[in-house]
């Protein structure tokens, strides 16, 4: 059986994407740039026995996607920067529930209201750092058309296995550009749905020791009994004032990413064996890069691309070691700079670390990182 090639754009690829990955519930509300998501799953969901509800705005939007997957259900949300915003106390109680669910967040240029039909890469601190609170965060963000579609169904199944909210940070530029791709065969991208626990009910602990990553935990309505709130709680999810406990609890929030960094961590690297002058670089922005790097190849520089497509949590190690062995590292990006201060975080060896930024809503050229290239090179 032949593949099938589709010309989609990334926002088209985010939504085939969340139904291959088994999704069964959208809740949420449109805005540009992502209103596609919606439009398309809209029109999906229903033909394949699943829920499609448009709320009356970005917070009741999230509330349905928590209690969706509270109850069972694969589900997700999409929307952009103020949409986003609003999300905030919601994302947090589902990071606190140890909710699975995926938000999409097509990003476009602000602050408010700002340029909707403009992309830009302005949110990346925001999905780290936007709730109050300790929590960890996982991030991804697609280059490519087909890395839409594959980094959904990802996203779904690190959100399953993690038990956590999961943010696929595509930009406007991403999802609004069309490009043709080989989707995936049935079967051919792995699909995680985590375990039903076994346990008789009357043993059953929603928050069981080893439960937080790939461990079994029930639906509401399934005959197991507990609490699901955005206090400080036990293993059976009742609010709890006790020291141990919430100092358990906390540290099961943040041990479920710390202890698995290998397995999240995800870049590219090209031409890094030698590279004297590294580009860092991701989303639409990682494009243009790795095209300047191209170039530079061509005129004897020798430069090279890393591309994290996990944004969070940062890939730390990787970052510094390449600094240790670069001369100047380059971080292209379509805002102000954010991820260039992680960048600078990770620098332990005093090597340049050059922003080269664009946030006029239009795309960073090759052309402007190409002239940053040879004046690092000079």
């Amino acid at each position: 059986m032949s593949k099938q090639i589709k010309l989609w754009q990334g926002n088209e690829a985010c939504a085939e994407g969340a139904m291959y990955a088994g999704c069964d519930f959208f809740g949420g509300y449109p805005i540009t740039p992502s209103t596609e998501v919606a439009e398309i799953l809209a029109s999906l969901l229903p033909k394949a026995g699943g829920k499609f509800i448009q709320m009356e705005d970005e917070i009741a939007g999230i509330g349905t996607i928590l209690g969706a997957a509270a109850a069972g259900a694969k589900s997700m949300t999409s929307t952009s920067g103020p949409g986003f915003s609003l999300m905030m106390e919601l994302l947090g109680y589902g990071c606190m529930a140890e909710i699975p669910c995926v938000i999409v967040n097509v990003q476009r240029a602000g602050p408010s209201t700002g340029l909707p039909t403009k992309g830009a890469q302005a949110d990346v601190m925001q999905t780290r750092w936007g709730t109050h609170g300790d929590h960890p965060t996982i991030a991804l963000c697609p280059s490519s058309i087909e890395e839409s579609f594959k980094l959904t169904v990802k996203a779904f199944n690190l959100a399953e296995k993690f038990r956590m909210p999961v943010i696929l940070l595509l930009d406007e530029f991403i999802g609004h550009m069309r490009e043709k791709m080989e989707v995936p065969r049935p079967g051919e991208l792995e699909i995680y749905n985590h375990p039903r626990p076994k346990v008789d009910p009357k043993e059953y602990q929603h928050y069981a020791d080893g439960s937080s990553v790939g461990g079994p935990y029930a639906a509401m309505g399934s005959g197991y009994r507990f609490n699901i709130t955005g206090l400080t709680h036990d293993k059976h999810g009742f609010p709890t004032a006790r020291l141990d406990e919430i100092q358990w609890k906390m540290d099961r929030l943040r041990d479920k990413i710390d202890r698995h960094l290998a397995e999240l961590t995800e870049v590219e690297e090209e031409f890094l064996d030698d590279a004297e002058i590294v580009i860092f670089s991701y989303g639409a922005a990682a494009r243009s890069s790795q095209q300047a790097v191209r170039q530079s190849r061509a005129k004897g520089i020798k430069a090279g691309l890393l591309r994290p497509t996990t944004i969070w949590p940062f890939p730390d190690r990787i970052v510094t070691d390449v600094l240790k062995k670069c001369r100047t590292m380059l971080v292209a990006e379509i805002s102000q700079g954010q991820l260039v201060y992680e960048v600078e975080r990770c620098n332990k060896s005093s090597t340049p670390v050059v922003p080269v930024l664009r946030y006029d809503g239009e795309m960073i050229t090759p052309a402007q990182i190409l002239k940053a290239v040879e004046e690092a090179q000079k």
